[in-house]
Order: C-alpha cells, then structure tokens, then sequence
C-alpha cells in the first residue's frame, strides 16, 4: 500500500487513468478492517477506562497504510477527535512485504544491473518502524506545531495525549476539504495559486531552514479549509514519516540546488560531488548528462515568470532524460535521498492538482541567498 501512494503521486504523468483512480483510493480510502476486530485490538492498546470515555464511530474515516482512523467524541467535553489505531501485526510484515518489493523491482528490471539498493531498502524499513511508533509521531507533531508557530496559513492538529500511546494516536478532529474536491477546484485561480504559495514556502522551510521534513506528501495527508474572507488555510496531517536530516547533508543536498536553479555549475558540482553523485573517475559524458538533468528538474523555479504546474510536460521529459542513465556505469544514491525525491515529487502533484500558475522563483529566491 505505501508503495502504491508513492506511484499514485506520480500517476497522474505516466500511467492510464484507470490504473491511477485505484491508486488514488490507497491515499485515503483502502479496504478497511471491521470494527470488531479493531475494537479488540483497542481494548488491547488503551485502558478500558479510558476507552469508555470516548464515544467511537465504527465507521473509519481514513484507512492508512499501517492504521485506521475513527471519528471519537470525548463524552464529557462533546471534542471530537481523530483516533488512530495500529492495525493488528502490521509490524510482522515490513520484512516479508519489503523482501517482495525487492523481488517485484528486480523481476521488473525497473533497477538498472549493478544498483546495489540494500541500504535503501534498509532505511525504508527504519522509516516504516519509525511510523508505528505513534508515540514518536506525537512528538513530532508537537515539534512540527512549534516550528509553524503562529502562521495562520497553516493548521496542524492538537494532540490529545490520554488517549494515545505507541499503538494509538489521538488528535484533533479538523474539518476539511481534499485538495482534488470539486469546491476547492473551484476556487478562483487567485485563490489557488495562494494556495500552492503557502504550500511552496512550507516546502522551501522544511529544506532550506528546518532540516526537518514531512516525507509522505500523498494528497490524503492534507486538507484545505475554504474560508469566507478568502484565507484558506492548509491542514497538515500525519507526522509518522517526519524526519530530521543531517546538516552536512542537507549544505551539500542545498548548493545542488541552488546551482541548479542559477545554473551556476561550480557550487553545483561540489555539492553533487560530496553526495557522491560525481567522483573523479566519471567519463565528462556522464557529468554533461547529471548535470543537464539536474537543471531541467528544477525547471519550475529557474524562470522569472509565472509557471503552470497542471500542463507542464515536465515529468514525461524527466523521465526521457532518466533513461539516459542506463548507458553509465551507476552507484547506488545516497539513502536520504529517496525521502526528499517522494517530498519533491509530491510537491510537485499538490501543486500540479491546485492548478497552479506563479511565480517559484520569487519565492525560492530568498532562501538560495543564504546559501
């Protein structure tokens, strides 16, 4: 299911309409397990008494990859939470479901011979541990609460710590709309592109300021509230797959990108040379080929006017310029990377499904000079 939510997000570009709407469903609408069976795996999580304070809806409202979300009532207080319960044993499949994934992408000769992705795989497993430990995910929440403060572009909901431990995860219930949902697709273009602003710049801070990343940006983790004075507001949902990167890193991941988009290849190259993307022993064939298809990727933010995000045919020529790869002799990339490529990559569908039409480069611009 979670490698589905990776493909939904690219979808929309490559595969057949057909097969994208099934994907889509695994963002929020996936075969859900009956509340019988949920229920006593509850009463196993959380305290009885505790449980008995709360009025649940068998009903999920959102069925993810590694748990089920129920609408609750706190009978004494009438506050309506989102309760998170872990589905039973989902932690004894991430070695069996990994080792199956490996085997589909080497039958499917998807992976170029010689990629040697075991530490990739390896880091996805510590990402899919990490995201059962709802307790970890509440801290994260708060972290990420903290670090938006008091910008009322953006709402991420409270916790509510009785109720959730390692296993279950209460928060505050926020209504909202899916970005795709034909009230938001109906905003004016105005409203939307402010929108897709709000949602760049919360991007642009993760990676330029924070260090601290969202890393699972399927359209199912976010919501958007319309507002009748015009200042819609981005609910943020699901921290489990938030992850803090290494500063030297990040220095390195950032001057790729900033000699990317100013085409200034001297700090793009010694950014993808201590990644290791470049090493003295590449033929000049192979650094002309990386370096152009770094600099088309980041397309969107070169240009100094406005860039529309929905007809772009971006993705279909990065995909053409990829291929190319296959002529070089390739080494595996580093782990970190396949985190921050599922972040740009669902940036790049948020953006691509609010119609957008404006200008990155201004919004980008402020953070590259700091660089």
């Amino acid at each position: 299911m979670k490698a589905g939510q990776m493909l939904s997000m690219y979808g929309e570009h490559f595969l057949p309409a057909e097969a994208n709407r099934v994907l889509k469903t695994l963002q929020s609408e996936s075969q859900s397990i009956e509340w019988s069976i949920m229920r006593q795996h509850l009463e196993s999580y959380l305290d009885a008494n505790l449980i008995d304070e709360l009025e649940i809806n068998p009903e999920p409202i959102g069925c993810a990859s590694l748990g089920q979300v129920h609408l609750a009532t706190i009978k004494s207080t009438q506050e309506k939470i989102a309760l998170k319960i872990q589905y039973p044993d989902v932690d004894k499949a991430i070695d069996s479901d990994i080792a199956a994934l490996k085997k589909i992408l080497s039958l499917s000769k998807i992976i170029p011979a010689g990629i040697d992705l075991t530490t990739v795989f390896e880091e996805i497993k510590i990402m899919l541990r990490q995201e059962l430990d709802y307790t970890l995910e509440a801290q994260q929440t708060l972290s990420y609460q903290e670090l938006i403060g008091h910008d009322q572009r953006y709402v991420v909901p409270r916790l509510f710590h009785k109720y959730s431990n390692a296993k279950v995860l209460a928060t505050e219930y926020i209504e909202g709309l899916k970005p795709d949902h034909s009230l938001i697709q109906g905003l004016s273009e105005e409203r939307r592109n402010q929108l897709a602003k709000n949602f760049l710049e919360l991007y642009f801070r993760e990676i330029f300021d924070w260090n601290f990343v969202q890393t699972d940006p399927h359209l199912g983790n976010y919501k958007i509230q319309i507002d009748s004075l015009g200042k819609d507001r981005l609910v943020l949902l699901d921290f489990g797959a938030t992850k803090e990167f290494e500063n030297s890193f990040m220095t390195n991941y950032r001057k790729m990108i900033k000699g990317a988009i100013t085409e200034d290849l001297k700090i793009f190259m010694e950014g993808a040379s201590k990644l290791g993307f470049v090493i003295d022993s590449d033929s000049e064939e192979y650094i002309k080929v990386f370096q152009k298809f770094c600099y088309e990727t980041v397309e969107p933010f070169k240009t100094k006017t406005p860039y529309n995000w929905k007809t772009t045919d971006l993705p279909s020529r990065i995909v053409k310029k990829a291929i190319q790869f296959k002529n070089f002799n390739l080494r595996t990339p580093p782990r970190d990377l396949l985190f921050l490529d599922r972040k740009t990559a669902g940036v790049f569908t948020f953006l691509s499904v609010l119609g957008a039409n404006i200008n990155a480069r201004n919004i980008v611009d402020p953070y590259l000079k700091n660089i």
